[in-house]
This record gives structure tokens, sequence and C-alpha cells, in this order.
């Protein structure tokens, strides 16, 4: 092996993802392939409830990936497990609804032995939003806070001080192993349950301050979103949570951006109880307001129609979450 080329650990946390978690694990092995990369790929079964127990077995017996199975504790805890079984020099982390593209691993293979000191890397990620509305509406977002790159993707990278409006997060993300155990080491949510802790923004500041973080369109993958009305609210719901942990205590535009939602929420929410009528008015122009602006940010047209119906009922859910992110952190602080 190559003297600049390190050994690779693959940990791919998932729960009740049977119907993504072959498509991702096959996709991750065909990119190790192509990129001539052997890799050792540990799965880590956050105590799912559906098939995906036995769709890993399957994986396991064709593909020989690492399969741990654990009581439900969410999100970061079950990428513990994996992290602590992992002995490559590198980690590479992966969701269970990432599929990461095939000549993505040699791009990084190939960055990481011309330049050692490039040796943190958040994906280029696309989300599928064919067909879907509710992938649409999460496209057309990340376009707003994330226009400087995704107006012209590039190779770049930034740091803690571009933190809040570069593309970033651990669910395609690589780094030094031993790195990313030390911010794994110093993590600490604002919350008693890690579940509903922001096991991404936390971690990645931590490593911004130190490194910088690389992206590139060409370490890509795509993502798959929530797929029907139910998953998207509960979803926005959970965001919401997670937001308050990540931000609350960061300054800079998300955290302005978090008591803005707060603000108009709650505002929004008294005008509803006392006109109705105005208030849904109001909320119709606002939406078809930002579906006309994240047009002018790079959003497709199906996107920003997308963006414009659904914004009322995140906003709403996302609202809902972020409160119940405060009171928890208040809960705890007391």
């Amino acid at each position: 092996m190559n003297a600049n080329q390190p050994s690779l650990s693959i940990v791919i946390p998932v729960f009740n993802e049977e119907e993504w978690i072959t498509r991702s694990v096959t996709a991750v092995v065909a990119a190790t392939r192509q990129a001539e990369w052997p890799a050792e790929i540990i799965v880590v079964d956050d105590g799912s409830t559906d098939g995906t127990p036995q769709a890993l077995v399957q994986l396991a017996a064709e593909h020989g990936i690492v399969v741990i199975t654990q009581a439900n504790k969410g999100r970061f805890a079950a990428r513990r497990t994996g992290l602590a079984k992992a002995s490559g020099e590198m980690l590479l982390l992966v969701d269970s609804r990432i599929i990461v593209d095939e000549s993505a691993l040699a791009f990084l293979k190939n960055q990481l032995r011309a330049h050692p000191d490039r040796r943190v890397w958040t994906g280029h990620v696309r989300i599928d939003d064919d067909g879907n509305p509710y992938s649409g509406f999460l496209s057309a977002m990340v376009k707003i806070p994330w226009r400087r790159y995704f107006g012209n993707p590039r190779l770049m990278s930034f740091s803690i001080d571009e933190f809040d409006v570069f593309p970033k997060g651990t669910g395609y993300f690589a780094a030094p192993r031993a790195l990313f155990e030390q911010a794994t080491e110093q993590f600490e949510s604002l919350y008693d349950d890690q579940r509903l802790a922001s096991d991404d923004t936390r971690l990645l500041r931590w490593i911004a301050e130190r490194e910088r973080i690389w992206l590139a369109p060409e370490f890509s993958c795509t993502y798959h979103g929530r797929d029907s009305l139910a998953k998207f609210t509960k979803h926005a719901f959970f965001r919401g949570t997670t937001f308050v942990d990540g931000y609350l205590q960061s300054k800079g535009p998300a955290r302005r951006g978090l008591f803005a939602v707060v603000g108009v929420g709650l505002a929004s929410v008294a005008l509803l109880l006392r006109r109705p009528k105005t208030a849904i008015a109001v909320g119709m122009a606002g939406s078809a307001a930002a579906g006309v602006a994240v047009r002018r940010f790079g959003a497709t047209k199906s996107e920003a129609k997308a963006f414009a119906r659904l914004l009322p009922l995140f906003g709403f859910s996302f609202l809902a979450g972020a409160l119940r992110g405060l009171a928890l952190a208040a809960r705890r602080r007391r």
C-alpha cells in the first residue's frame, strides 16, 4: 500500500431502513472496488424492528461486512459503537440513505495521496427529488444558506470562521479516525437524551476549529429523503430539536436564524389564533415569495413549487421541535 494511502474503515449506522441499507452498502462496496482501496465496512444496527436485520445477514454473507447489533440509542451512540470497532487510519461515515457515487472514493484516495494535508472531507450531497416533493423541498432549502458553494460547486475548503455558510454533515464524512475519536470524546449535548442531540454540528465545529474541512463535487453521493407527509413532518420536528443543540451556543448566522424562526413562528401562531383569515393570507403570500426566492438561488421549478407548498408545514413542525429543544436545554441546565 502507498505510504500516503491510509487504511480505511467505513461505519454505517442504521435504524429501520430495510428499503435503503442494501443499496447503500452495495454502493459503498462498488466504490471501494473501483478505488482499489480495501475497506473494513462496519454496519451498526441501532435496534431496528423492520426487515433491516435480515437484510444485514444477507449483506454480511455476500460482502463480508461486520454487523453489530445494539438496542436503540440513537445515531451518535451507533457511530461510537462502530468507531470503537474500527481499525482503519481513515474513517468514512455513511448514512443508510446515502448512495455513494462509484468514483467518489477513488477521488478521495487520490487527494489523500497527493495532498496529505487535506485530511478532512465533507461530501457533495445531491438530493434525489425525482417525483418526491419532500426531497424537492429539502433540495431547495439547502441552496439558501449554502449558496456560496452550490451556486458554483468546486474544490474548496473552509474553517470555523465560515462554518455556517458552507455545506457539511456527518451523513457522508471522512476524517482521520484518531481526530474523530477526539471529537467524540469531548462531545457534550445540551440534552440528557443523546438520541435527540446534534451529533454532527457540534462534532464538526470542534474539528473545524483545528483543521480545514474540504469538499468537492467529485467526493459525491445521492441522498434519498423521506417519501411521505408523516415522515417529512416527523423529521422536521426532529431537526428543529437537533438544530437548537447544534447552534444555540454558537454565535453566527445560524443562531440568528434560529432566533428568527422562533420569533416569527410564535408571532404567526398568535396571529392565527386571533385572526385566522389574515394569518392564512399572509402565510400563502409568504410561501409564494419564498418559492420565488429559492428559484433565484438555483432551485428548479419543481423544487421551488415544493418549497412554497410545504414551507408552512415544515415551519410549524420545525418550530415545535425547536421549542422542545429549548425546553430540554433549560431542564438540563436547571
